[in-house]
């Protein structure tokens, strides 16, 4: 860092003998930044339930010493986990400690899904079928019923 050279006192105040002669510039060295690596997105910790048991294993010896709030600063912790992870603990909730997603959580694949997407299938091949077999049915009656009249308007015009 560069220090400005202090300002010349004004003549008219102070006598000729007073003056201070101006010095060179002088040169500071800036404290040095630190090395920490930034990344553009913050990534968060996840941590293991055999670490976070550790952990809690270790606070619970010094809780009588003193010594937790040096364990949480070694670590980086805050409070709150520690807190929420006796609560894990102490409620017996084994995948309370391990480290999972936050958001909506995807529901579990059944695994008959894929027979019945297959029996979805065939029962829309066959419902077309059972459509097209009904419908040919049904002309097959009109053509009877159109014969039968045909048949009988023939017998009809026969006997007269």
């Amino acid at each position: 860092m560069v220090m400005p050279p202090k300002p010349p006192i004004l003549a008219d105040i102070v006598s000729d003998r007073m003056l201070p002669q101006t010095a060179p510039t002088r040169v500071v060295s800036a404290q040095a930044m630190s090395t920490v690596d930034l990344t553009s997105t913050p990534k968060r910790r996840n941590f293991t339930a055999k670490y976070k048991l550790r952990i809690l294993d270790e606070t619970d010896r010094a809780a009588d010493t003193g010594m937790i709030t040096r364990i949480l600063l070694r670590e980086g912790l805050y409070s709150s986990a520690l807190t929420d992870w006796r609560r894990a603990r102490v409620a017996g909730m084994l995948g309370a400690l391990q480290p999972h997603q936050r958001g909506p959580q995807k529901a579990p694949t059944n695994p008959l899904q894929a027979e019945l997407a297959k029996a979805n299938r065939e029962v829309a091949v066959l419902r077309r079928r059972l459509d097209q077999a009904e419908a040919v049915i049904a002309i097959q009656k009109k053509l009877a019923m159109l014969l039968d009249e045909m048949e009988q308007t023939q017998d009809s015009s026969d006997k007269s």
